[in-house]
């Protein structure tokens, strides 16, 4: 079975690129269209109604743009809006939700920290993937600020490195051993988060079990592209410099109203 038409991906912001990384190194041939809603980012700090609404305004572009199936590259997207999108639109999903299984189930001291977004930890799916794992303390610490430094193009300024300092000290002070991100805008900050934490402690994300599953989907439902290479599209609602240089000026980027 093939299928050349895209894979959509989208994200508030720059964020999710460190998904679509993953995806486009697992499936270099499968064409990828990605949105970045700069404009409405951070969601973390919106309403679960706000979060959803933007989620399906992004979903009905990419419909649009004649996607096979759709990536909800945003831990907050995913954790407030999958189940509406999947009841509303006849199109697979993947979501992204933060990787609490595999930090609790390799734990030696069973206490594991998650920096995520306030929408995140406050969410239904969240709060019940945590419940399953009563025998391991789960230290939450939510981001504020991080995603809006990221999108504003300071990754490396003294204000990122005293808040990620405010927000790991607590955690490594509890005897954390894992750390998992749960915001795909924090992988970008890993070689800063090392710098912080003792050389024991793991860090998670969910980038490759993603691409995994994108992967999974297209063999059991969608079909694979036939193409033998194509260029990625990204688009932006807001100044594309940004996602310009994450991506290290690979790709054009378009400025898009949406």
């Amino acid at each position: 079975m093939t299928n050349n038409n895209p894979i959509g991906v989208f994200d508030s912001g720059i964020g999710g690129t460190s998904i679509w990384n993953e995806i486009h190194n697992l499936l270099p041939n499968e064409k990828t269209i990605y949105l970045a809603d700069s404009k409405n980012a951070p969601y973390g700090q919106k309403t679960k109604e706000e979060i959803v609404a933007l989620s399906k305004k992004n979903v009905d572009l990419l419909i649009e743009m004649g996607c096979k199936l759709i990536v909800v590259a945003c831990n907050t997207a995913t954790t407030n809006a999958i189940r509406e999108l999947r009841a509303d639109y006849d199109i697979p999903f993947i979501g992204i939700e933060p990787a609490i299984k595999p930090a609790a189930n390799n734990s030696k001291t069973q206490v594991i920290g998650i920096l995520a977004t306030k929408g995140t930890l406050n969410s239904e799916l969240f709060n019940k993937t945590a419940e399953m794992f009563q025998n391991t303390t789960i230290i939450e610490q939510v981001g504020y600020g991080l995603v809006q430094l990221i999108e504003d193009g300071n990754l490396n300024s003294p204000e990122m490195t005293e808040l990620l300092e405010s927000y790991l000290q607590p955690m490594i002070d509890a005897n954390i051993d894992y750390l998992v991100l749960g915001c795909s805008h924090y992988p970008y900050l890993i070689p800063q988060i090392k710098k912080i934490l003792p050389d024991h402690i793991q860090i998670i994300d969910s980038g490759e079990a993603v691409a995994r599953q994108t992967q999974n989907i297209l063999r059991e439902k969608v079909g694979f592209s036939a193409l033998k290479e194509s260029e990625p599209e990204f688009y932006v609602n807001s100044n594309p410099a940004v996602l310009e240089s994450i991506l290290d000026y690979k790709y054009p980027v378009v400025h898009k109203d949406f």
